[in-house]
């Protein structure tokens, strides 16, 4: 498959971009070498060769949970643009 111009316009069009002649030629480039490449890995022999779905062998690697800094609830309220004794005061978003 080449990459035409009108190619360009198409993916364009359906991604919603605006490109300059100078982006178009660009583009056409870029997508010529993504092409490229992909022919290039479709010469190589798979055959045997297992589907990977992860890197590595571990499967759900979580660190452990461990709090690192607790602040007071004052110091918490203390940048914020509004707030009373206990809460965050914000614009009121839902009428009834």
């Amino acid at each position: 498959m080449t990459i035409d111009k009108e190619t360009v316009e198409k993916v364009a069009h359906l991604a919603r971009l605006e490109l300059n002649e100078t982006e178009k030629q660009e583009m056409i480039k870029d997508m010529s070498k993504i092409l490229d490449f992909m022919a290039k890995l479709n010469e190589l022999d798979t055959t045997g060769v297992e589907p990977l779905v992860y890197m590595t062998g571990d499967a759900n690697v979580l660190r452990d949970d461990v709090v690192k800094q607790q602040i007071t609830h004052r110091e918490a309220l203390e940048n914020a643009p509004k707030h009373d004794e206990n809460y965050f005061l914000v614009a009121k978003v839902i009428e009834k």
